[in-house]
């Protein structure tokens, strides 16, 4: 159990690392990267999860996913091309069994799916 917990904060510090990262370059996606790090703060750490939904800089981007505002059409687009371009080469240069390329495939196609049917965030506020 403290295993999953520790593996849980370090994914999700690494995730708002990268969050924050992108804030300043438009090709890492915020908004996704904060998501992935307030899920795993909320299964691992109530302290972490608090400071990062109450942060003001960062806490909008939450908030406005949680309160079904949506999701900057920015971070959707960069997330869906980032998404393609990892899986493609993924699929094309990294896995040789056609049944993974096929998993793979299905995967990217779900999460565009689930990305796209989110709600599009018109202005942010931050």
């Amino acid at each position: 159990m403290l295993m999953k917990r520790l593996l849980l904060i370090l994914i999700g510090l690494l995730s708002l690392g990268l969050a924050i990262i992108g804030i300043f370059l438009p090709l890492i996606p915020t908004t996704p990267l904060l998501l992935l790090a307030a899920t795993c703060f909320i299964r691992s750490s109530e302290r972490l999860y608090e400071w990062l939904i109450t942060n003001n800089y960062l806490g909008p981007y939450i908030k406005n996913y949680r309160e079904g505002k949506g999701i900057p059409l920015s971070a959707k687009v960069i997330g869906v091309t980032l998404l393609w371009a990892s899986m493609l080469f993924t699929i094309f240069f990294v896995v040789p069994l056609i049944a993974v390329k096929l998993l793979l495939a299905g995967i990217a196609s779900y999460f565009t799916w689930f990305i796209l049917k989110q709600k599009t965030l018109v202005k942010a506020h931050y």
